[in-house]
């Protein structure tokens, strides 16, 4: 049984997270390339529920007794289940790992789909933070970005989430054709007017697969260049400090104390289950950490589920240096950096002299003691290619 209380503060350490993922949603954005499918006819959604409980117990199995830190349901959209649902999956998380009272309960929510009566619901069953994809402040980039819902509907799913759950964020898209940086200010300043949280602000990229890549090929679609849209990151790195919500991470904002425990799971390197279609997961059984995959197809995933007690497809061995990897990929995206002597343990080695000196000198990295590494804001415009470097 899920059981509520004031928030457990952030113990610094990685934490075992469960994630949940609800593939369904009412229409595909045309930026989107997560697993995310429409039906036309309603979801079963007792069935679904059935196959994520016997997908925990076999979770359960790998993962041995340990005690959850967050719960995290995304998707697709997770606000399309009936508030019975949701409290079936987290009573079902409870039966099968220690719950404490507490922990952060987060749930994705899309505007057009939110009512109160169900928010209520969802508060009943536990989730205490809820992450709005509101993705634009002005009706205009609403109906480019593809969504169903307008400012209108933003604003009061704002409102009735601060009323409801103790913690709210919501994404934001930017670098959006023709955006200028006053315009992405004025959105920020709009954004942070309503006593949200935290934020979680993301570049627009074109991902192949989605209805904006063929768009965008034909030219149909021009997103800002890589000057404009450095320009638009460093506004948003300094419009949100200077309003107290600094980036703790590259795309993710949040007064001091109230940053998502359940991403920092993921960029600590910390260990976390995936249940449902498409979920990826990370776990420790013994000495092996393990990486597992889900089917991605729904009924696909079902199907495997009544067969063999589980949709897991891939559930691979990683060997040190494939951790040592994953944590340097992860952990420098954080504003606090990675811990070196962690990493020096998985990847029996230390960081190369010469790679290191270089990207201090040019201001790309740097230590914080001798205990921690990060990315300075420099670092962070071209993370990827620090990450690299210090990996060879």
């Amino acid at each position: 049984m899920i059981t509520d209380g004031p928030l457990l503060p952030d113990s610094g350490e990685p934490g075992f997270g469960v994630y949940v993922h609800w593939p369904f949603c009412a229409a595909k954005c045309p930026y989107c390339d997560f697993n995310s499918h429409v039906r036309h006819q309603p979801v079963d959604q007792e069935a679904f529920v059935g196959a994520f409980l016997r997908e925990m117990t076999a979770m359960r199995a790998i993962s041995g007794s340990r005690t959850v830190t967050s719960i995290f349901m995304g998707g697709g959209t997770p606000s399309l289940m009936k508030p019975e649902t949701v409290d079936a999956i987290l009573n079902g998380i409870a039966r099968h790992w220690h719950v404490p009272a507490g922990i952060e309960i987060t749930m994705e929510a899309n505007p057009s789909s939110v009512e109160a009566e169900r928010f209520r619901g969802y508060r009943a069953a536990g989730v205490n933070r809820v992450s709005l994809g509101v993705q634009a402040l002005n009706d205009r980039d609403l109906k480019f970005l593809g969504r169903l819902h307008d400012v209108a509907d933003a604003l009061k799913a704002v409102k009735l989430a601060r009323d409801i759950f103790p913690r709210m964020s919501f994404d934001l898209i930017y670098a959006r054709p023709g955006q200028t940086g006053e315009e992405w200010t004025r959105e920020l300043k709009e954004a942070i007017s309503y006593a949200v949280d935290h934020l979680s602000l993301y570049q627009l990229t074109i991902e192949e697969g989605t209805a904006f890549y063929g768009l965008h090929k034909a030219g149909k679609i021009v997103i800002p260049d890589q000057d404009h849209a450095a320009e638009l990151y460093e506004i948003t790195q300094s419009f949100t400090a200077d309003a107290g919500m600094p980036a703790y991470e590259v795309s993710n904002h949040a007064r001091p104390g109230l940053e998502s425990r359940h991403n920092l799971t993921y960029w600590r390197y910390g260990d976390y289950v995936g249940l449902g279609p498409g979920a990826h997961g990370r776990l420790t059984s013994g000495a092996t950490k393990y990486a597992t995959a889900t089917h991605r197809t729904p009924e696909e995933w079902l199907k495997l589920v009544s067969e063999q007690g589980h949709g897991m497809v891939n559930r691979d061995a990683l060997e040190s240096d494939e951790q040592a990897d994953e944590m340097l990929l992860m952990g420098l995206r954080l504003r606090e950096g990675i811990d070196l002597a962690r990493w020096s343990s998985l990847s029996g080695r230390e960081l190369d002299m010469d790679r290191e000196e270089f990207l201090i000198n040019h201001g790309f990295i740097e230590r914080l003691g001798n205990s921690r590494l990060r990315c300075t804001p420099a670092g962070m415009l071209i993370l990827d290619a620090v990450v690299a470097d210090l990996a060879a």
